[in-house]
C-alpha cells in the first residue's frame, strides 16, 4: 500500500514538472512571437513614420490619409497589393538636384576634363559638350540640345566598359566631395524626408520605381550602396546600347551570344527618359498603371499627368518645391511656378523650407 502511494506522488510530481515546463514554453513562444512583430512591426504602425517632416505638412497629412484609405481591405479605396505601384523621379525628387549641376552631368564633366586616363582620349563633340555644361554652371547658359548630346556623351566616353566596370567608376565619382556642401560626399545627397516616404510605402506593400532622365546604369549606380533599398528591375532611365565587344557593327539579330562574350556599354545614345517619354516606359516596363507619383519639374509633369488621369484606383501626385535657399540649393522663383502647377493641376506639393525639419541629416550644412 505504501508503494503504490509512492508511485501515485512520484506521477504526480512528474505530471505537475511537465505542467510547467509546458506552460513555460508557451509563454516563451508568446514572447518570442510578439517580439517578433515587435520587431517587423511595418512603418504603416509606427507612431509617426514620416518623423523627418514637420507636423503642419499637408503633403505628410494627405499621405497618411491616402494609405490608410487605400490599405483597409473592404474599404472603399482599397487597391490590392499588385496594383500599389508608386513612381519616382530621382533628381530634384529623392537626391540631390543640381551641385553645381545633375549628378550625371558632372559625371560627364569629370570624365572628359578631369580624368588623367581619359581626357587625352575625349572626342572634339565631348569636350565640346562637356565645356558647355561648364559653362551652363557659371553663368547660367541655356543650349538646345544638351540633354541629348549629355546623353550620347555619356554613352560614348564610357563606352567599352562592362556594367560593372561603369559601376565601379560611378562608386569612386561618389566618394568625391560636394562642391556646395560641407560635410557630404556626391553620393550622400539623399533627402532623407523621402526615403521616409519610399520605406512608408514598402512597409505597406508598395513597389517603388525609380523612372528618371538620368542614364539608366547611372542611377544604378547611385542607388548602390546607398541608404535606398531598390533592385535594378526598379530601376528606369535614359538608355545606351549593350552589345558584345566581338559583335562589331553587326546587328543583334544576325550576332550569337558566346561564352567568350561579356556585355558591354556599345556608345550609342538611345533615348531620354523624359517627358512623354517617361510614360511609355511605364507601359513598356511596369505595364500597369501606378497609383502615386513624385516628381519635381515639369520633365515630371506627363508622369504625374498619366498616374492621375482615369485612373481606376485611388491616386495622387506630389510635386516637390525647391523654396529651401539656406539649407539646399533651392529657387523660390522655381519653386513658385511648381506651386502654380500645381494649383492648375492638383497636384500635392511637398515644401521642401516648411514640410522638412532636414533635408541632409546632421552634420551637413551649405556653404
Amino acid at each position: 500500500m505504501k508503494a503504490n502511494n509512492h508511485s501515485l506522488k512520484l506521477w504526480r510530481s512528474l505530471a505537475i514538472i511537465a505542467l510547467c515546463l509546458l506552460l513555460a514554453v508557451s509563454c516563451l513562444y508568446a514572447l518570442g512571437v510578439g517580439w517578433k512583430q515587435c520587431k517587423d512591426e511595418p512603418a504603416s504602425q509606427n507612431a509617426n513614420p514620416l518623423s523627418l517632416w514637420t507636423e503642419s505638412a499637408q503633403a505628410k497629412t494627405q499621405l497618411l490619409s491616402y494609405i490608410e484609405a487605400v490599405t483597409q481591405e473592404g474599404g472603399p479605396d482599397f487597391i490590392p497589393v499588385e496594383r500599389r505601384i508608386a513612381v519616382f523621379d530621382l533628381d530634384g525628387t529623392l537626391f540631390c538636384e543640381t551641385d553645381p549641376n545633375y549628378f550625371d552631368y558632372t559625371l560627364l564633366v569629370h570624365r572628359v576634363l578631369e580624368d588623367p586616363d581619359y581626357v587625352d582620349k575625349a572626342s572634339d563633340f565631348e569636350k565640346e559638350t562637356a565645356h558647355k555644361i561648364v559653362d551652363q554652371n557659371l553663368n547660367g547658359t541655356s543650349f538646345t540640345g544638351l540633354e541629348t548630346d549629355h546623353g550620347q556623351c555619356i554613352a560614348s566616353s564610357f563606352a567599352g566598359m562592362t556594367p560593372e566596370e561603369f559601376n565601379a567608376y560611378i562608386q569612386e565619382f561618389k566618394k568625391l566631395p560636394m562642391p556646395s556642401y560641407d560635410g557630404m560626399l556626391r553620393g550622400e545627397g539623399w533627402y532623407k524626408p523621402m526615403l521616409q516616404v519610399v520605406e512608408y510605402l514598402q512597409a505597406n506593400d508598395f513597389t517603388v520605381y525609380i523612372v528618371s532622365g538620368t542614364d539608366r546604369f547611372i542611377v544604378r549606380g547611385i542607388v548602390d550602396n546607398s541608404p535606398l533599398k531598390l533592385p535594378n528591375r526598379q530601376i528606369i532611365g535614359s538608355d545606351e546600347t549593350l552589345v558584345a565587344p566581338a559583335q562589331g557593327d553587326t546587328d543583334g539579330l544576325d550576332y550569337v551570344f558566346t561564352d567568350a562574350d561579356k556585355l558591354v556599354l556599345g556608345g550609342e545614345f538611345l533615348i531620354k527618359n523624359l517627358k512623354m517619354n517617361k510614360v511609355t516606359v511605364i507601359a513598356q516596363e511596369i505595364g500597369v498603371q501606378p497609383v502615386l507619383s513624385f516628381g519635381n519639374s515639369t520633365g515630371d509633369a506627363s508622369m504625374a499627368e498619366y498616374v492621375t488621369t482615369d485612373n481606376p484606383y485611388k491616386s495622387l501626385a506630389f510635386m516637390l518645391c525647391c523654396d529651401d535657399t539656406e539649407r539646399e540649393n533651392g529657387s523660390e522663383k522655381k519653386a513658385d511656378k511648381m506651386y502654380e502647377l500645381c494649383q492648375e493641376f492638383d497636384w500635392v506639393p511637398i515644401s521642401m523650407k516648411n514640410d522638412w525639419t532636414t533635408i541632409y541629416g546632421e552634420g551637413v550644412t551649405k556653404k
